[in-house]
């Protein structure tokens, strides 16, 4: 049997109730999975990266980001299955594959979007080197908790507040009551006389591995707390949540460890698709059998500063269209439509322009896009992309097609000030 193994497990299944396929949302032009696949493998004492899933674009965004994807039964891939089960079979799973013994295996949650290779190091030395029976990630957290009193707690808060007799009913109207659940309510101390609470924030865990077979929970022995930064946590639970975390990842990501983007110097030509690209790919039809479809004002902004920093620049479409011709005049962009192998024609079109495939960007939504995403060297998909598209991608827009998707590729080669 090989060396026992400190083994990172992120589960992330298909459903999703809040954020319809969450765990493939796009943050800085990342999928949340592949974020927490690339901190996982940047961490100095993890072994291998395990991604549990039950979706098949999860899958390939796992593996193209350089994980060990394990198949999760049906029986614990539904709304109530425990990350704990699916953290179990994995381990499980990864050992009989592999003939290898998990010393330790940490839980991670890829809803944490800035979560960092630090965290997760600060997890697994709190277990593999200083003794710890399992760890988790928190941060400092100063804020007064209250808790809305129901049931016979709110009923008994009602009668003192009203004057209400034991024995009468309390009026419907009577106000919810409320307490202090860190605090009393009575006495508002400052916060430097305060106990430091800290906040679990949701993101990393340690266990060891044997004690967590036994405990089938992550909180057993003796628990270490890893702090971390407050400014970096946050859970992707609902659309503001990732709202919130596209618009912080320009300022997070910054400083956080391989987040990697194509920049001017990385790329020679871009090469962009259109329907469900530059558009958000539904067709409005009139009387005359006449298609029109919506674009975006933001992308030709996008497109004229990228023709006029010296990119060589391409719309390729297999739909012959008056629509892409007519874009294309507009944009001042060469366009070849009506083409039944895109990569055949992608390949030809490098050639005559000398273009090294492995300097063009090439930006897509849908499988018949695949095939030139194997071509070049930055494939890209729009956020609304089919989810094999944005498994095989090597980045993703925040933006979906016809939502200004073409503007944010221009400003990761020219700069934000774009």
């Amino acid at each position: 049997m090989a060396p026992a193994a400190v083994l990172a497990v992120i589960p992330a299944r298909g459903g999703s109730k809040g954020v319809p396929a969450k765990n493939l949302a796009a943050v800085g032009g990342v999928p949340l999975v592949a974020r927490a696949v690339r901190e996982c493998r940047a961490a100095r004492l993890v072994s291998d990266v395990v991604v549990s899933t039950d979706d098949p674009g999860i899958a390939a965004t796992a593996r193209g980001a350089g994980a060990v994807v394990v198949q999760r039964p049906g029986a614990i891939a539904g709304d109530t299955a425990t990350s704990e089960e699916a953290v179990l079979h994995a381990m499980e799973a990864y050992e009989a594959r592999y003939g290898t013994r998990v010393a330790a295996v940490l839980l991670v949650q890829c809803t944490s979007p800035f979560l960092s290779s630090e965290d997760i190091d600060g997890v697994a030395a709190a277990v593999v080197e200083g003794g710890a029976d399992s760890a988790l990630t928190v941060a400092p957290f100063h804020g007064f908790v209250w808790r809305e009193e129901t049931g016979a707690a709110h009923e008994e808060h009602a009668r003192v507040a009203t004057g209400v007799p034991a024995w009468a009913a309390v009026p419907p109207t009577a106000p919810a009551g409320a307490r202090g659940v860190n605090h009393d309510k009575a006495h508002r101390p400052r916060r430097q006389d305060r106990p430091q609470d800290l906040l679990e924030t949701g993101a990393a865990y340690a266990m060891r591995a044997d004690g967590f077979r036994t405990a089938r929970h992550r909180f057993f022995g003796r628990t270490e707390l890893v702090r971390t930064d407050a400014a970096r946590v946050l859970e992707v639970d609902d659309p503001h949540d990732l709202a919130r975390a596209r618009a912080l990842a320009p300022i997070l990501d910054g400083s956080a460890a391989g987040a990697v983007l194509p920049t001017r110097e990385d790329v020679d030509a871009v090469v962009m698709d259109f329907d469900g690209t530059q558009t958000d790919d539904r067709v409005l039809i009139d009387a005359d059998g006449r298609e029109i479809v919506a674009v975006h004002r933001g992308d030709g902004l996008g497109v004229a500063a990228l023709r006029r920093a010296g990119l060589d620049l391409l719309i390729l479409s297999s739909e012959t269209d008056a629509v892409v011709a007519a874009r294309g005049r507009k944009l001042q962009v060469p366009v070849l439509h009506g083409v039944d192998r895109k990569d055949r024609a992608l390949k030809q079109w490098c050639e005559e322009h000398g273009v090294a495939p492995d300097r063009v960007l090439y930006v897509g939504n849908d499988v018949n896009d695949l095939p030139c995403f194997g071509l070049v060297g930055w494939p890209v998909a729009v956020a609304s992309a089919h989810d094999a598209v944005r498994g095989a991608a090597r980045a993703v827009t925040s933006a979906p097609g016809g939502s200004g998707a073409l503007r944010e590729i221009a400003s990761w080669l020219l700069g934000p000030s774009l």
